[in-house]
């Protein structure tokens, strides 16, 4: 089954110590004050040039598990431009699946969190 922005949230809130706040007025997470996920907001698209933004999201991956996870879920993962080379990544939600999906925000969660939480 498809995911959607809800099935983002959801997997992203339930990690330790994680919150959603805002980022440039586009729904955020973070833990310890550092973003590993963005949604996109319906009617904009200067975040995802082309690309519908209600159906998208940016993860900030690890180098390493970005290349590996564009190679696996091709098409529906893709290095963010200019941004790919800080791991950050753009997520065609409809195009995964819930497992899918939470895999790739835990990586994204534990790229950026404490080491105390990760353990």
């Amino acid at each position: 089954m498809p995911t959607q922005a809800g099935d983002l949230r959801r997997v992203a809130l339930a990690l330790p110590e994680a919150y959603e706040d805002l980022h440039r007025r586009r729904p955020a997470f973070r833990v310890n004050r550092k973003i590993f996920a963005m949604l996109g907001v319906a009617g904009e698209t200067s975040l995802f040039p082309g690309l519908a933004d209600a159906e998208m999201a940016v993860l900030k991956l690890g180098r390493d598990d970005q290349l590996n996870m564009v190679a696996v879920y091709e098409g529906a993962v893709t290095p963010a431009g200019d941004y790919s080379h800080h791991g950050w990544t753009y997520v065609r939600l409809p195009e995964l699946d819930e497992p899918a999906l939470a895999t790739l925000v835990r990586l994204a969660w534990v790229h950026v969190a404490p080491r105390r939480l990760v353990r």
